[in-house]
Parts: structure tokens; sequence; C-alpha cells
């Protein structure tokens, strides 16, 4: 690659993710971030006529259908935004011949595994959120080029609907809170994820990627959603604040529409030897997230 200044296509202006990469590749060139009503992911003909007309060096695709409860009764619209529209960049980007990075989740795996899960476990989704990126997974496999399949979990940030955001308002406005104790994963700062492929797509410019494929990304370390509400809780409390009560309970006894997987674990090794890339442990992550909080 030369060292023009990239044109830069990221989709998702307003998610979690989305935000982020806008502070994380600014400096790698010209960022395109186009909304609804430029590149709506249910019109496949105006999103393939926006990138034929920019002509991106680089798309980055954050935006998806993630409301995992919601995707049960809109599965078709979960893989309308989660299979088809990414499937329809991935075509764009091979037909370009630049690299393609998309954003998956820890639950294509159904959670039986009894360690964390590595690139080549079988899939086994058991939710229609699951099953819609699974189904964008499998598409951009198939087109092959230069694509980066990047699985996280536990996704939050200082913006749009997370469970960080959920809890600091929780806790001080219950007295108890009950909490799912028995789903292991890892928190991801969105600004991990960004910073992340910023990372890789210095990389790749630099003329030295590692393989393209699929790999997981997530926060490093392990905890349940009731160890992250107690992390955050101590997070509040150190800062004089009141906090609920905490009381761990089993997912069973908090039925939600979508089924979850109970091992969402990710081994995120492959990541780190193949592209040289050092993930955080998750609670430095939240560390850094909550400075950034209370700057803005």
């Amino acid at each position: 690659m030369t060292a023009r200044a990239l044109e830069i296509l990221i989709i998702g202006r307003n998610g979690q993710v989305g935000r982020e990469l806008q502070i994380s590749l600014a400096s790698m060139g010209n960022l395109h971030v186009p909304g609804r009503e430029q590149f709506d992911l249910t019109r496949p003909e105006q999103m393939r006529e926006y990138i034929q007309a920019l002509r991106p060096d680089l798309i980055v695709n954050a935006a998806a259908h993630t409301g995992v409860d919601l995707a049960e009764k809109e599965e078709e619209l979960a893989f309308a935004l989660n299979a088809t529209a990414p499937a329809l960049m991935a075509e764009e980007a091979v037909r370009l011949g630049v690299p393609f990075v998309h954003y998956s989740t820890d639950y294509v795996f159904d959670g039986s595994n009894p360690g964390p899960y590595i690139e080549k476990d079988v899939a086994h989704p058991v939710n229609a959120y699951g099953r819609s990126k699974l189904a964008g997974e499998l598409a951009i496999r198939a087109l092959g080029g230069q694509h980066l399949i990047l699985r996280t979990s536990w996704v939050y940030s200082t913006h749009g609907r997370n469970f960080l955001l959920t809890m600091q308002r929780l806790l001080q406005e219950k007295s108890e809170l009950r909490i799912v104790a028995d789903e292991i994963g890892a928190p991801t700062w969105a600004g991990t994820i960004a910073e992340a492929t910023a990372t890789l797509m210095q990389h790749w410019r630099d003329g030295h990627p590692g393989p393209w494929g699929t790999y997981h990304l997530s926060g490093l370390g392990e905890t349940s959603w009731f160890g992250f509400a107690e992390e955050i809780g101590r997070r509040l409390q150190a800062e004089g604040k009141a906090c609920a009560a905490l009381v761990p309970i089993a997912s069973a006894d908090y039925p939600t529409p979508a089924e979850r997987p109970l091992n969402s674990r990710l081994d995120c090794s492959r990541l780190q030897a193949r592209w040289d890339i050092q993930l955080p442990q998750w609670q430095a992550a939240l560390t850094q997230c909550l400075a950034n909080q209370r700057q803005a």
C-alpha cells in the first residue's frame, strides 16, 4: 500500500462499535460514514450503488440487528441485516479487491463446550440472532477475498443500550437486583474492538497482514453477568455512590424470549498469535471506558 490517505467506508454510524471506529480509524484516512438515508441495509441496490460510486479502499461493517430477544419475532429482518446485507458488502469488497471487516458474535455457539471456544469449533446457535449472524459468516467466507470476521462478546460502551449503562442506572435506583450468575463470558468494550481493528488494518497497510479469516476478539479473562454487575457496583461505590444489593440467580429463573448460551467464552489466542494483537483484560478495558465516560 502507498502512504496516501485511505478512503474508508464504515457502516453503523450510531452503533457502539461504529462510534468507536470513527475515533480509532480517523488517522488512517478519509472516513465515509453514511446514515440509513444513504445506506439502508434493507435496500440492496442502494447499498451496491453507494459502494460502487465511492470505490473505498476498506469496508468495515459495524451495523447489525443486535436485539437478541427482538430477533425471535423479527427473524426475517435479523437475517436481512445480519446476513444478506453483509454478504452484499463482502461481494463488493471482493469485486474491488479491498479488505472487508465484519463483526460476529459468541452467540453462534450453543454454550455446551466445556472450555473457551476456538475458531474451528462447530457453530450451533440456539437463537434467531445467532442463526442470522452465522448465516452472515457463512456467506462472507463463501465469497473469499480479504475478509476478517471478528467474533466478540458482551459488547458495552458509554453510548446506546448496553449492560454497563443499564447497571449504572439500576444500581443507583433499586435497593436489590437479581442478576444471572450462570452465563459465563467476557465483557468487551467497544473501544477495544475498534482499537484492535485499527491495529489490524495498520498491519495490512504496512504490508504484513496475518492470514485473513475468522478470529475471536473479546476482553481477556472471564466472568458472569453477576460478576460484571459486581464490578460495576464496586466502581460506583468507589465514587461514593449508593449501590443496590446484588443477588445471584440462575438463567432459568430469568426467562427471556431468546435462549442464551451458558458458556460464551472465546479463546482469542489465534488473533494475538497471527496478527500480533494485544488484547486487554476485561477489567482494564472497563477502567479505560469509565475514564472516558468521566471525561465526556
